[in-house]
């Protein structure tokens, strides 16, 4: 009898074990209820996902999700932006249905793959699937010849051209510019490709025909902290269309380092008999631009390299108000901010800064949608709704167009006190030192 008991006891304490071995091995941890839509090789920082299995610098966004944020810590950034379902102003960044692109044109709304990106007309431009599922939409696409939109000849763009620099860029002597200036379209048939640039993870866009008789500008473009560069698509293409060759960032971690290597990358390929931008790039004509972290990027950039004329920061600013004032006086820069954006007070310190001797303007974006997860222009504003003031701010410090400082300098003008055109809602901007 009392091995039967002993036997009992041994068989009992076996099957106890198991079961708290398998409870232990399946104990399910908190974790943000995105985690299900993630790959394995994404991860939402301070949302509770396991970091282990991330891919350290190349954040992968879910299949449902126009946005993944948190990817600045992966990157060794400190974005203060980084919360996941604002800082990206992306599509679902809190799960479905949510944030759902307020301050975003409809440009950034088509959810086709990135595999009709490449343009039909440009042999051999086959652009790979990319991880950030928005899209252009038709607006933004290469411009049909129903299109709205004016598509320039050859004739047209051997004479198109700004002959008058701005003051902040006294070295653009003529670059080439699409014909047609309304910078709320796309103009110029551009080519797109990703995974390219000095690390092979940026974006390259420029017109499809490049001018045989002026120079090309260059914009550096910096995507936020986390958010991949194709987010910005519409963007990219737009600058481009206008006759500028764009490098976008796959990263910005608001040093500079990154707009430098790839401007450098750029000078390479200017210089290579093989690249189709050889000889068509001034390379003293540079402008940079950004969202979030990437106008800290952009910031750095027009302090630190002397190629760069010209900075316009998209919902940033410097965090302790000490960026604008290292400005050179024959540079310039203008800094976006949405009215309800989180970045509105850095960017009214660091334009606010006494020390600030540039030209330099603050521009609001207000009246925004309040039926958004912001309740008016936020996070997002300037890299979508607001794409057209980059625009115009490129093509008058980098194409010397000297008429559009009415635009932004005064009392009254298109980006001063007037409506968003094609939008809701006004500008409100102010300049000093012009």
């Amino acid at each position: 009898m009392k091995s039967k008991i002993l036997k009992c006891m041994i068989v009992a304490s076996a099957l106890a074990f198991i079961n708290c071995s398998d409870d232990a091995g399946t104990s399910p941890n908190i974790v943000n209820p995105q985690a299900s839509e993630l790959s394995s090789s994404s991860a939402v920082v301070g949302g509770g996902l396991d970091l282990s299995s991330a891919v350290v610098g190349e954040p992968t966004l879910p299949a449902s999700s126009g946005s993944v944020n948190g990817g600045a810590a992966q990157q060794g950034q400190n974005d203060p932006w980084s919360d996941p379902c604002v800082a990206s102003s992306l599509p679902d960044a809190c799960g479905p249905g949510t944030n759902p692109l307020p301050t975003s044109s409809a440009a950034a709304q088509n959810p086709a793959s990135s595999a009709d990106i490449a343009n039909p007309t440009s042999a051999g431009n086959v652009v790979p699937v990319d991880t950030v599922p928005t899209a252009r939409s038709s607006s933004e696409a290469a411009v049909p010849a129903s299109s709205s939109a004016t598509v320039a000849s050859s004739s047209s763009e051997a004479t198109s051209s700004a002959t008058v620099a701005s003051s902040s860029s006294e070295a653009a002597k003529g670059i080439f510019l699409a014909e047609s200036k309304e910078e709320e379209k796309d103009l110029l048939k551009v080519v797109y490709k990703t995974n390219t640039g000095w690390d092979r993870g940026g974006i390259l866009a420029y017109p499809e025909k490049l001018s045989d008789t002026q120079k090309h500008g260059i914009v550096v473009w910096g995507p936020g902290g986390g958010t991949e560069p194709g987010a910005y698509e519409g963007m990219i293409r737009r600058l481009a269309s206008h006759g500028f060759v764009v490098i976008a960032l796959k990263e910005s971690p608001g040093d500079a380092s990154q707009a430098i290597k790839a401007l450098d990358w750029m000078d390479q390929q200017n210089k290579d008999s093989g690249s189709p931008l050889f000889g068509k790039l001034d390379m003293n004509v540079v402008g940079c631009s950004g969202h979030s972290m990437g106008g800290l990027e952009s910031e750095q950039a027009v302090i630190k390299d002397k190629r760069v004329l010209t900075a316009f920061l998209n919902n940033s600013g410097d965090w302790n108000g000490a960026g604008a004032n290292k400005v050179a006086t024959d540079r310039s820069i203008a800094i976006l901010f949405g009215e309800v954006g989180m970045e509105k007070d850095n960017a009214k310190n660091d334009y606010n800064n006494a020390g600030v001797k540039a030209p330099a303007c603050l521009i609001e974006m207000t009246g925004g949608p309040r039926n958004n997860s912001e309740g008016g222009y936020g996070h997002g504003s300037g890299s979508w709704d607001g794409m057209a003031a980059t625009v115009a701010w490129m093509r008058w410090h980098l194409g010397g167009e000297t008429e559009r400082k009415a635009d932004f300098v005064g009392t009254s003008g298109k980006y001063i006190d007037a409506s968003i055109v094609g939008k809701q809602g006004k500008w409100k901007t102010q300049c000093k030192n012009f």
